[in-house]
């Protein structure tokens, strides 16, 4: 099956067309027929010569409807455009392929209706070149009368080969069925229908609405009963668990578990004339107000009135209410943005977004946050990537992750020097010294820098003595490396702390500090850290390049490498290269 929306201007036959098309009415009220005029959304479908099944949604076409137009057209994949002969490119005309480009629908056919009374030459040609403009680009175009028939089976031909152009979904999506109708049916209880963009849905499945499971009780397709429907597909969805006062057009039915509610994200416009803070955000079938906050030429952050399940890649309409005018489209870069609480985080957002694509970047976004856990990575619409360090449900960026594993130790010796009858440092203490996002995760770090376990409490192999009078000086170095592990103090630094040789070797014989050639000073656990970064370079490398993969100095670097070579880590192979053996 393929769904396919209409487009075009008040009046300019395209309730006819369908008609004309299917043989099926797609004004359902009594109003709309007698005004001769969609109001709402309508529904009928065909079976084109191929055997494709081809399901319309008609939309109003009226400037006062705008807002059933945006909710028809929003979930369809394509768009049957009409403009009419006799009158040509109208004000409504405008108003709808500016919401097409809005969304960047990319398939799509043009009628030209009305044939019969007038000369559609110039109308094809005129709409032909105003599409081309568009993110439709060189689309068919048919000249129709639905009123004597003359084009329609060279329409259902053009429709035919728009079916095969267009992209099959993932069937194995999961499911975010944004509803246009909801209305009850004696003896069977709430219905609704919507677009099924991806995915596929079942008797018996279990969905997500408003926070709450409900249950598929009963499918239809195209006026059928389906025991599944995979999309694209028009359908109706007979509910177990929710009264029909409790969903109307706009809510969406999801996979439970699976996609990530945001009252905020980040955007790039299209369109990008001045806007105004306040606009009516239209994705899917929804329509909340918003605010709307610029962050760089094109960019902005958008504060949305009530959440809504989105994702990178995502496209929406900002309307102005106010003119009843589509103001401009909208792609979602980032559905879970970080604050902008500091002064300049704006303009260094603006930058990052300056080069995003729609296309989400799991690694990029497990790096920004340091850690997150699998259940929210899957729900922005990422698997964990490769490279990254996983405990239990937490997927944790290589950085973070060694930054805590280094941190373990100089975390431990503080708690020990301020507990020194409890030296032992609880685990959810450890978890708060550095910083994790859960307690849980406190073990593993501990054990990955050598320190292990013991009824909850993490100790160093030996426990540190108090130097006394350089106690406090001997603390600041051990803070300062923790933070830096590479970047050993000169000798202005330890002179300026009153930490000459006896001192620095009596921190030495305690485990506190490990000295090398040149009175470098570093942590002990410098050495595993440095034999793990050395052993992620490209082998054999340069002493420079040692340098940068440790962020620190040559007279550091040098005497390190030396260290490394003396206890065998690292082997060198001539005057310039060494490998890690």
């Amino acid at each position: 099956m393929r769904v396919v929306a209409t487009a075009g201007h008040v009046d300019h036959g395209k309730s006819t067309l369908v008609r004309a098309l299917t043989g099926m009415e797609p004004d359902r009220w009594a109003e709309e027929r007698r005004r001769g005029m969609t109001i709402d959304l309508g529904y009928a479908w065909t079976t084109l010569p191929s055997g494709t099944e081809l399901a319309f949604v008609d939309v109003p076409g009226h400037q006062r409807f705008i807002a059933n137009m945006l909710a028809g057209l929003g979930p369809a994949p394509a768009v049957l455009f009409v403009v009419a002969a006799d009158e040509g490119w109208s004000r409504q005309s405008d108003e709808h392929l500016a919401a097409v480009d809005a969304l960047q629908v990319r398939h799509g056919v043009l009628a030209v209706t009305r044939r019969d009374l007038a000369d559609p030459a110039p109308a094809l040609a005129d709409a032909s070149a105003r599409l081309a403009r568009t993110s439709l680009g060189g689309v068919q175009a048919v000249a129709v009368s639905g009123a004597t028939g003359a084009g329609v089976e060279e329409l259902r031909l053009a429709l035919d080969l728009l079916t095969l152009r267009m992209p099959d979904p993932d069937p194995g999506a999961p499911v975010r069925l944004w509803v246009d109708r909801a209305f009850t049916i004696r003896g069977s209880g709430t219905v609704v229908t919507g677009t099924l963009g991806s995915g596929t849905v079942g008797v018996g499945d279990q969905l997500e609405l408003a926070g709450r499971r409900v249950t598929v009780r009963s499918v239809q397709s195209l006026g059928r009963t389906r025991e599944r429907v995979t999309a694209p597909a028009r359908i109706a969805l007979n509910l177990r668990g929710v009264g029909r006062d409790e969903v109307a057009r706009g809510d969406v039915l999801l996979t439970p578990d699976t996609w990530h509610h945001t009252t905020e994200v980040d955007a790039r416009l299209s369109g990008t004339a001045e806007l105004p803070a306040e606009l009516m955000l239209h994705v899917g079938t929804a329509a909340v107000p918003v605010r709307q906050r610029p962050l760089g030429a094109d960019t902005v952050r958008i504060r949305l009135s009530e959440p809504l399940p989105l994702r990178t890649g995502d496209r929406a309409v900002l309307r102005d209410s106010g003119r009843q005018t589509v103001a401009a489209g909208v792609l979602v870069l980032d559905a879970d943005p970080p604050a902008l609480k500091r002064r300049g985080a704006a303009a260094a957002r603006a930058a990052e977004l300056a080069t995003a694509t729609a296309t989400f970047d799991a690694a990029a976004e497990v790096a920004r946050r340091g850690a997150m856990r699998r259940a929210h990575l899957r729900a922005l619409g990422g698997e964990v990537p490769d490279g990254m360090n996983t405990v239990g449900d937490w997927v944790i960026a290589p950085r973070e992750w060694r930054r805590w594993v280094v941190a373990v130790e100089a975390a431990v010796v503080a708690w020990a020097a301020r507990n020194p009858l409890d030296p032992a440092i609880p685990l959810a203490a450890l978890a708060r010294e550095l910083g994790l996002p859960d307690e849980s995760l406190a073990a593993p770090v501990a054990a990955e820098s050598g320190l292990g376990t013991s009824g909850g409490r993490v100790r160093l192999s030996v426990a540190p003595e108090s130097l006394g009078a350089a106690e406090e000086s001997i603390r600041s170095i051990e803070a300062r490396l923790a933070a830096d592990p590479f970047a050993a103090p000169d000798a202005d630094v330890l002179a300026s702390l009153r930490l000459g040789r006896r001192e620095l070797a009596a921190a030495e014989r305690t485990g506190r500090l490990l000295r090398l050639a040149g009175e470098v000073v570093l942590l002990p656990s410098a050495i595993e850290q440095a034999a793990r970064l050395l052993g992620a370079l490209p082998q054999p490398f340069t002493a420079s390049q040692a340098r940068q993969a440790l962020g620190t100095t040559r007279r550091v670097v040098i005497p390190l490498l030396e260290h490394l070579d003396h206890e065998g880590r690292t082997e060198r192979l001539d005057g310039a290269q060494r490998r890690v053996r």
